[in-house]
């Protein structure tokens, strides 16, 4: 299967880099360019990319905007967006996140680490390990912004559902939750991709973002103290 992908950055010169580099892999292939925010969209709708690689900083609508409007569009459910940088900043990680970005990166990847990250995310899979998910969500849960969900949206989960929902918040792995938990690792992949489902999210990383908003797990927990049986 291959994967498409939209390249959306206002420098002609960093589009043709990652063209070229990308045209060597054989499972990826660009089907698009956009040279601003309005046009990234604009593009997406169009081509329905699998992957968007976009820009932040772009002429017009900057790429946070176009992410959330991608992002936003059910009838986009299909497009995944990785957010792209020069400077690698917590704000910028956060708003990502908020825009409903499945992931982030800086233009200094190296490219078979950019290969991978395309294809983690076009699977669905979160782009962060689960280190650096928890870390990230938790600075970002202390941010002052209002909640987009309430801990009502929680009463669709099934106890299981969020026991493990819980532990994907608190960083643990798939092997590892089944390990917590006593089920199989296709057991814990099935809950969290029926929780993505109910919930209404676009992946993992944003299932961990809702776990904070709604209260289900508190920032400063840890994967040893994510629910009280497991101690």
């Amino acid at each position: 299967m291959t994967i498409s992908v939209l390249l959306a950055d206002d420098q002609s010169l960093v589009r043709a880099g990652f063209r070229s580099l990308l045209r060597r892999t054989r499972d990826i292939e660009v089907v698009g360019e956009a040279a601003s925010g309005d046009e990234a969209v604009r593009a997406v709708r169009a081509l329905r990319p699998d992957v968007v690689l976009m820009d932040i900083r772009m002429p017009g609508t900057d790429g946070l905007t176009a992410t959330e409007s991608v992002t936003r569009d059910p009838e986009l459910i299909g497009c995944r967006v990785i957010v792209l940088t020069t400077f690698e900043t917590d704000e910028y990680v956060f708003a990502a996140l908020r825009a409903g970005a499945s992931g982030f990166l800086t233009k200094e990847i190296e490219p078979d680490d950019l290969r991978q990250a395309i294809r983690a995310v076009a699977a669905g899979d979160a782009l962060l390990s689960p280190s650096a998910t928890r870390r990230v969500v938790e600075e970002y849960a202390h941010r002052p912004v209002a909640p987009a969900v309430t801990p009502a949206r929680l009463a669709a989960l099934t106890t299981r559902e969020r026991e493990v929902v819980a532990l994907v918040a608190a960083g643990l792995s798939n092997d590892r939750i089944a390990a917590r938990l006593v089920i199989s690792p296709l057991t814990a992949k099935t809950h969290i991709a029926r929780a993505i489902t109910k919930m209404g999210v676009r992946d993992r990383v944003q299932l961990v973002v809702l776990a904070y908003e709604t209260g289900l797990i508190q920032p400063g927990h840890t994967a040893g103290d994510a629910l009280p049986e497991d101690r």
